[in-house]
């Protein structure tokens, strides 16, 4: 028995028990695919790379945004569900850290210039730990912290030069 592809018109010959139960209707899974399968285009939010999705996909999508891979989810993921949104968020008072690292602030220690990021820890300018904006915090070695924090002729020299950076 002979048949006719219901998406290409090749000629096939499907099988008999098949054509009883009503499926000997495409030549092959690429065209059962595209038969019963409508895609749309879409693009994926973070590299604008060309996606097909099903209806079903697409209706899935509480976001309504689509990723190409789970790493394009990701960041799109991190950039939205942080600090307040994130569930596992408590407080927000150690945060400082990527505060900064998040505004892109260069890790470099603002009073000596020392660049090595294993030396480097966070300093909060006014010396409050719950006030967290940007302007308050600063990236220092860990001699220079000390420094800051116990010479007082250092915390005014640190003052100084960080109202200066502020300014630009």
């Amino acid at each position: 028995m002979k048949a006719f592809c219901k998406i290409c018109r090749t000629k096939f010959s499907p099988r008999p028990s098949h054509v009883k139960r009503g499926w000997g209707l495409f030549c092959s899974r690429g065209c059962k695919n595209v038969g019963t399968r409508v895609r749309q285009k879409v693009y994926c939010f973070i590299c604008s790379k060309e996606l097909f999705k099903t209806a079903t996909q697409i209706n899935h999508s509480k976001s309504g945004k689509y990723f190409c891979d789970k790493s394009c989810q990701t960041i799109w993921r991190n950039s939205q569900f942080t600090g307040l949104r994130h569930s596992n968020f408590k407080s927000g008072s150690h945060t400082y850290q990527s505060i900064l690292k998040r505004n892109k602030v260069f890790q470099t220690c603002g009073f000596c210039g020392e660049k090595d990021i294993r030396v480097l820890v966070t300093h909060h300018v006014d010396e409050n730990h719950s006030n967290n904006d940007l302007n308050n915090l600063a990236w220092l070695c860990h001699n220079c912290h000390t420094l800051v924090h116990y010479a007082n002729v250092e915390k005014r020299r640190f003052l100084v030069k960080h109202n200066k950076s502020q300014s630009k």
